[in-house]
């Protein structure tokens, strides 16, 4: 009978364990949910030159909503509020990128919602966004691009790299500094 009750409470534990053990993907998601709310200050650490719509703008990225399987975020380039990455999370825990761009009237720009699906659970504080077929259908000059998000307790970090090219661009966000921040991205929608 003991060992009938041993084996019980042990499947019992391993049932337990297995169903809180947090993937590398979720373990991230719960980390950018902390930052729900919240806006930081970044700066072009990579890709950026004179004339390329980022270089000398202020950049602000606003993690302003966070639901069970979506978080988006807006980033704003100065007074162009156009762009918010919309990451999206499935069952088993893996990770989307999509890119919303918006004209001031709130209509979806021609290029919109093109991105990539991670191909695993990635790591707690980097997942990798390979373009999706959507993408290149959609954009076939992308069909080539790789974003990765990097995010620890002091960075956030956007980042785009088209594989065959010299395109490179990446913006990093001092998490440290939370900023005061009311604006709402371009045809918002709660």
């Amino acid at each position: 009978m003991k060992k009938i009750f041993a084996l019980i409470l042990l499947a019992s534990y391993s049932l337990f364990y297995a169903q809180t053990k947090l993937t590398e993907s979720q373990k991230f998601w719960n980390n950018l949910e902390k930052h729900c709310g919240k806006s930081y200050e970044g700066i072009l650490t990579a890709g950026g030159k004179e004339g390329d719509g980022f270089t000398g703008k202020r950049l602000v990225m606003q993690v302003l909503s966070c639901e069970p399987n979506r978080i988006r975020i807006p980033f704003y380039v100065g007074d162009d509020k156009s762009r918010t990455w919309v990451l999206f999370k499935n069952e088993k825990n893996i990770l989307k990128l999509k890119h919303d761009h918006r004209h001031e009237d709130g209509s979806e720009d021609k290029v919109t919602q093109y991105g990539g699906q991670a191909t695993n659970v990635g790591f707690q504080n980097l997942q990798m966004f390979p373009a999706d077929e959507e993408t290149a259908n959609r954009i076939s000059y992308a069909s080539t691009n790789l974003w990765w998000i990097t995010l620890d307790d002091k960075t956030f970090t956007y980042n785009l790299r088209r594989i065959g090219s010299d395109r490179v661009f990446t913006v990093t966000f001092d998490l440290t500094k939370p900023i005061e921040f009311n604006e709402k991205p371009w045809g918002w929608k709660e």
